[in-house]
């Protein structure tokens, strides 16, 4: 029997033998190969200035909350926090995304700027404010103004939302190849008590927002009008005698803008909050410099896990140029509105609390997994009108010839997941978890977008993703809509039943639509099974 011959490892292998195994996934394929072939100094001086420029990328991708004071991976916690909210929606983006998405990647770039332009701006104003920019949603923001000892933060909210719409003016009027295309702004505030939660498990994280103050000012925000902020009745009384108000829908009222601009101002006082310090290199000996490797993974990797792992994947590999190319592409959307457990959060008691956010973190655990295995990305979970939303996508970062039936397949699992799931009990009874999902397919703006060098996200945006969530909203429980783009794709591998054309918010003609039911018991249709889908 022939003999085996190895290798002698050198000391500095010995040395990364530790932290190996967490470098695969944070390190780009080319460096990581450098580093274990050639372990010198020069080499691990670049794995760590590669660590540090990725921690500042994903302290940029995630909310203050959770960049300073990160969870362990997999550590599930909760807090409930006091203060205003703003949310925001952006009117005129599809008319825009049409002018430019014949003009590919030069059209893709055009688009990038105008919309940097206009986050960078407004992140600019909710910062001077005193502001955190909880999350993206699309074109859409949710921001946070906490509560403080003086109880002036709904008052620094509106006047960070007067600044905001008076910024618009300079995106009233944009230059493009099918001419002047005008954006503007919806902004709703209102003020309370809601939950903040880290939940999923070592390998996805997620920080969610739970309760009826973040739904409130969503309703504010729909109820409200282009260039108007719009405000509830409870954030009314927060700031009477500071601001004029106007009558709105029943319950809601306009600020009326009749302030100097010296009276409104440029800021707020507001705490300062430094970013997280980056890992500093002290020690460049070989020693030292895995050591500080070490220590830069350690800081790096409670962030890593709050972001899909394609769109990791591609952080990772983009992170020496500090940016993501544009594009248009036409992936296969869905939404799931996951219903019962945040309505339930409002009547639960301290002591039951737990049960509902561990149910929760379960749920994102097993629909992320199931999404993964199919190839797709759980993009984003968060607060809509109607309960807890998750987009999911499939076809981007990553493409494959069969997303729409990798879709399909998802959906259904997701389907099984919340249906299966026990349901934690509140005040003696068991919470009613169901679910709506939608799925359509067409063209989107995949691009990182906010602040360049600050607060973005990677994301897709489109009139595409917007009928997604109209879809699912329109769902019965526990029922599976698709749009004609997706039906057409999946042929005779799944059972769907037509239901007709319907009415759609933001569509001009009905739009037909079918319901998913499963998938036929043949053994030649096992192409949809996830096992034989990651190569296609």
């Amino acid at each position: 029997m022939p003999s085996l011959i190895r290798m002698s490892y050198t000391v500095n292998h010995s040395r990364l033998a530790v932290v190996e195994p967490k470098l695969r996934d944070l390190l780009p394929a080319d460096l990581y190969a450098t580093m274990w072939v050639d372990p010198t100094s020069a080499n691990l001086t670049r794995v760590f200035e590669h660590l540090r420029t990725l921690q500042r990328i994903l302290q940029d991708y995630l909310p203050r909350q959770v960049t300073e004071n990160p969870p362990e991976p997999g550590e599930v916690r909760y807090e409930w926090q006091e203060g205003a909210l703003m949310f925001t929606d952006l009117a005129g983006f599809t008319k825009l995304m049409e002018a430019n998405a014949a003009r590919g990647r030069e059209g893709a770039e055009a688009l990038l700027k105008v919309f940097n332009s206009y986050f960078a701006s407004m992140i600019e104003i909710i910062s001077k404010a005193g502001g955190n920019l909880l999350e993206f949603t699309g074109d859409a923001m949710l921001v946070q103004f906490p509560a403080d000892q003086r109880g002036q933060h709904t008052a620094q909210a509106v006047r960070a939302g007067l600044r905001m719409q008076r910024a618009m003016n300079k995106f009233a009027d944009i230059e493009t190849s099918q001419g002047p295309v005008s954006l503007g702004m919806r902004l709703g505030i209102h003020t309370g008590r809601f939950l903040t939660a880290d939940i999923g498990t070592p390998r996805r994280m997620e920080h969610v927002l739970l309760g009826r103050a973040v739904l409130q000012t969503k309703h504010a925000e729909a109820a409200g009008q282009v260039g108007r902020v719009c405000l509830t009745e409870k954030a009314i009384a927060e700031v009477k005698g500071l601001f004029n108000f106007e009558a709105g829908q029943p319950g809601f009222a306009f600020i009326m803008d009749n302030l100097t601009t010296q009276q409104l101002g440029e800021y707020d006082l507001a705490a300062f909050t430094r970013r997280p310090a980056s890992t500093l290199l002290l020690d460049r000996s070989e020693d030292g410099l895995v050591e500080e490797i070490a220590k830069a993974v350690e800081s790096v990797e409670p962030l890593a896990c709050y972001i899909p792992e394609p769109v990791r994947d591609l952080l990772v590999e983009s992170a020496w140029r500090r940016r993501i190319s544009p594009e248009f592409v036409e992936p296969t959307v869905m939404f799931v509105n996951l219903l019962g457990l945040t309505e339930a959060l409002e009547h639960a008691q301290a002591d039951e609390l737990p049960k509902l956010v561990e149910t929760f973190s379960r749920a994102l655990a097993a629909i992320d997994a199931a999404v993964a295995i199919r190839g797709g990305v759980l993009k984003k979970v968060t607060y809509q009108l109607v309960g807890s939303d998750m987009m999911i996508y499939f076809g981007v970062p990553n493409a494959h010839t069969n997303d729409p039936a990798r879709a399909a397949s998802a959906a259904l699992a997701v389907r099984d997941i919340i249906t299966s799931l026990k349901p934690p009990a509140i005040g003696g009874q068991p919470v009613n978890l169901r679910c709506q999902i939608g799925l359509s397919s067409g063209p989107v703006f995949a691009a990182e977008i906010g602040e360049p060098r600050g607060r973005r996200e990677f994301n897709i945006m489109s009139d595409t993703v917007n009928t997604t969530a109209r879809l699912a909203a329109r769902a019965t429980d526990n029922q599976i809509l698709l749009t004609e783009s997706v039906h057409q794709h999946l042929g005779e591998r799944f059972i769907c039943e037509p239901l007709g054309p319907v009415s759609l918010k933001g569509r001009q003609a009905p739009v037909p639509i079918y319901a998913l039911t499963g998938k036929p018991a043949s053994p030649q249709l096992s192409q949809s099974d996830p096992r034989t889908m990651r190569g296609q």
